[in-house]
């Protein structure tokens, strides 16, 4: 097998590995500034506690995918800056976030997180690689199903409509 039979941390990167690696990078680095202004929307103690706790985990896969690049020779994308906290009431009613459109969108954005990693995961070559992001995945089904929980027990999920009656067939 020539450079793929030792330590997997001594193959190169295949284009398919940079690309999807690199792009996940630039996007949690995105989301994470996103996510420290819905920390200053945040009304609800429990999702303000879940989005700092979501936010130090990003901070963590930052960091670990950053390191990753950086030992393969590739450029790291940009980081937007930090945002500076503020407090609820000095954000006019109008333009603030709710609690459940942050509730909602942190949902939506950790179902495409679970997809983007299962894709890396399916195309790395190298088992460091999936591997690091079978991690980033098993934490985001815990973070996933932990916002479940807070838009269950919150009353803001809104469930599309039921299904409980089957019509009976037509029969032509």
């Amino acid at each position: 097998m020539g450079i793929l039979s030792g330590n997997p941390q001594n193959e190169p990167m295949h284009y398919g590995e940079v690309f999807g690696v690199w792009s996940y990078l630039t996007v949690t680095k995105g989301m994470l500034a996103g996510y420290e202004t819905f920390i200053n929307h945040t009304g609800d103690k429990d999702l303000k506690t879940f989005l700092e706790d979501l936010t130090q985990s990003m901070k963590q896969e930052i960091e670990q995918v950053e390191n990753l690049l950086k030992v393969n020779g590739v450029g790291l994308p940009p980081s937007p800056p930090e945002r500076p906290t503020a407090t609820l009431e000095s954000i006019p009613v109008g333009a603030r976030f709710n609690d459940p459109e942050i509730a909602a969108r942190v949902s939506l954005d950790i179902a495409a997180g679970l997809v983007s990693c299962s894709q890396i995961m399916g195309q790395s070559i190298r088992e460091d690689i999936a591997t690091m992001f079978g991690q980033f995945h098993m934490s985001k089904a815990t973070y996933g199903a932990r916002l479940l929980r807070i838009n269950k027990d919150k009353g803001w999920l809104v469930p599309p409509p039921l299904h409980l009656q089957t019509p009976e067939p037509a029969h032509a």
